[in-house]
């Protein structure tokens, strides 16, 4: 029989046959994206359109949950059903493994989202390595625009969904509009794209901030003041180049 020493070495190798490391120096993000949330929240919810505030609150508990389950986070972002993460550059959990940090964060957003809204629900996640700030500062651009461009045709499909068309027609009349014509069709029905909520266009940011508190020395009774991180989730996030700054600002921040 084949001691377990030389059993496990040999068995080894096809386990960490696909393991994939992210090089150090590289930053991290993670994007999770909802399993299946068309039918989700077309089907088995009774949703708010185009926005629901119980899934939108749902996916910032999700949101929050990652950012405290273990790893070093320095920014989180979320808009409609997907959320993205930057890691510190120094983490190391795992040894940077992809397969460990895609299978526990895959994980632990599929357990508090399903907690959170109380029905299953089930995401996938993937790892995006990045060598520098400025492409970090692209891929968080890319996700907001995504998220407005999302939002504006989220609204018109539904208002036409209201004048009684079906899905595919929908979704046909929409088919090479520009954003201008988008916007004039909401304009139409009373709706001015630019006064609607600013998570629903460009979703939502959390990261951390210093907050000063003040408590007494039991050794002395003196009164000092404490610095702590505290968890900030800013719903109004800028446009286009503020909000460049505000993700430069965040790669120099340390987590806690």
């Amino acid at each position: 029989m084949m001691k377990f020493e030389m059993l496990d070495k040999k068995m080894r190798v096809f386990e960490q046959n696909m393991d994939q490391l992210v090089l150090p120096g590289l930053y991290i993000i993670a994007r999770l994206d909802g399993r299946g949330f068309t039918k989700l929240t077309k089907e088995r919810l009774d949703l708010e359109r185009p926005f629901d505030l119980r899934f939108r609150d749902a996916m910032i508990e999700t949101t929050k949950h990652l950012m405290d389950a273990g790893f070093k986070i320095t920014y989180g972002y979320t808009g409609s059903d997907e959320i993205s993460l930057l890691f510190d550059k120094n983490e190391n959990s795992f040894g940077r493994k992809a397969r460990k940090l895609v299978s526990i964060l895959a994980g632990e957003a599929s357990a508090r989202f399903t907690q959170a809204l109380g029905t299953l629900g089930v995401f996938d996640c993937r790892i995006i390595p990045l060598p520098n700030d400025d492409l970090v500062v692209d891929y968080f651009r890319w996700r907001c625009e995504d998220a407005s461009r999302n939002a504006l045709n989220a609204w018109c499909y539904w208002k036409l969904r209201e004048k009684g068309l079906s899905a595919s027609e929908a979704t046909k009349q929409l088919e090479g509009r520009s954003v201008a014509e988008k916007n004039e069709m909401l304009f139409q029905v009373g709706i001015n794209y630019n006064d609607l909520p600013a998570w629903q266009k460009r979703g939502v940011g959390l990261f951390y901030t210093d907050m000063e508190t003040t408590s007494v020395n039991p050794m002395d009774n003196r009164e000092i003041t404490v610095s702590r991180k505290q968890l900030t989730v800013e719903m109004e996030l800028p446009r286009s180049t503020e909000y460049d700054i505000l993700i430069k600002k965040r790669l120099t921040e340390q987590t806690p």
